[in-house]
């Protein structure tokens, strides 16, 4: 009876071979063939181009890379990486607005006044009311004389009314992503509206923004006890390491980041050398990439960024950090990792 079943099973041996190697042999077939599909190009000023023609339907989609996010953050402003998610929307200097130069001294204003309002709210002792009653009325008065330039959303209506669709970014702790998908034949528009934002960004509504960016805290993290529990559980975790910082940013960090704080860190990350842009879909790379280089190429040049060189001490002992609420209890355990360098990264 052994020797049957074992029989058996040898004689499912050689199909189910037969089928490994098939499948592999078409993988290897299908890697070769998507392979030969892909075109990169690194840009004189850094930033790398891919195209990979796939033309199963007349549309394509994108993204575009940033290696910049929350971990990035300088120290005492978190939240800054994650404030060009909600930036990146707000056009540029050709698009956004009804008179840019008139808008940038505007913008200016709004710029000096809340540097006013802040040295005086700010102050840990002799603060004036009276004064700072004054000072934030004219840091409100000064944003509205900006808003006056703007066209509200023009970015995402000129995207959406020629068929841009999942319109949207996102900010992790390693990196910035923009993306969307789109006719074909709109592939030099949006090179044109990506481009711009990438090299002519412009702190429109930053304070408006800032706002939206410390309600979502609020939304995420203050008022959501998984939101709490895991900002605490980063924060116990690391002791050195930006990773323990709350991705979202500290509520006394968040709303007082200002633009002039913004501007340099787009300087410093918004670079060529940074940035990777790729695009998927009905597109022939030949014809195509002339005409992303002469868009692309506006983006500043540069060197990469410095790569943060923190290293998390090692950890001893067990932590644990308890939360007592109102609410279902929630259980999360983690361990430290080495990084996707390191030979034990599979492992």
């Amino acid at each position: 009876m052994q020797s049957r079943v074992l029989l058996s099973f040898r004689n499912g041996i050689l199909p189910l071979t037969l089928a490994a190697i098939a499948f592999a042999g078409a993988q290897a077939q299908d890697l070769k063939s998507f392979e030969q599909r892909i075109t990169t190009k690194v840009l004189p000023n850094g930033l790398t181009l891919i195209i990979c023609e796939r033309h199963d339907a007349p549309v394509f989609r994108y993204t575009t890379f940033v290696d910049a996010g929350d971990v990035n953050d300088p120290s005492g402003e978190s939240g800054l990486a994650h404030m060009f998610e909600h930036l990146a929307f707000k056009g540029t200097s050709q698009i956004g607005t009804t008179d840019y130069p008139d808008e940038k001294v505007a913008l200016e204003k709004v710029e000096a006044a809340n540097n006013a309002y802040e040295a005086e709210y700010l102050k840990a002792v002799g603060r004036d009311p009276a004064k700072l009653a004054e000072l934030k009325k004219a840091f409100l008065d000064a944003q509205a004389e900006a808003h006056k330039y703007v066209i509200p959303n023009q970015f995402t209506d000129v995207a959406e009314r020629n068929g841009a669709e999942g319109l949207n970014a996102e900010t992790g702790m390693d990196n910035t992503m923009f993306f969307w998908s789109m006719p074909e034949n709109r592939l030099e528009l949006w090179a044109w509206l990506e481009s711009g934002r990438l090299s002519d960004t412009v702190p429109r509504e930053f304070y408006k923004e800032r706002d939206v960016v410390v309600e979502e805290r609020r939304m995420r993290t203050d008022s959501n006890p998984i939101g709490r529990l895991v900002e605490q559980f980063l924060a116990t975790a690391y002791v050195a390491h930006n990773y323990g910082r709350s991705a979202i940013g500290w509520p006394s960090e968040v709303s007082q980041i200002d633009a002039t704080e913004a501007m340099a860190f787009h300087k410093k990350y918004y670079i060529g050398s940074n940035i990777v842009v790729a695009v998927v879909g009905d597109v022939k790379a030949a014809e195509v990439m002339p005409m992303l280089e002469k868009y692309f190429s506006k983006v500043p040049g540069g060197p990469k960024p410095e790569e943060m060189t923190t290293i998390e001490p090692k950890q001893f002992a067990e932590k644990t950090v308890t939360i007592r609420e109102q609410t279902q209890p929630f259980y999360l355990e983690g361990y430290h990792r080495p990084d996707y360098h390191d030979p034990d990264d599979a492992v």
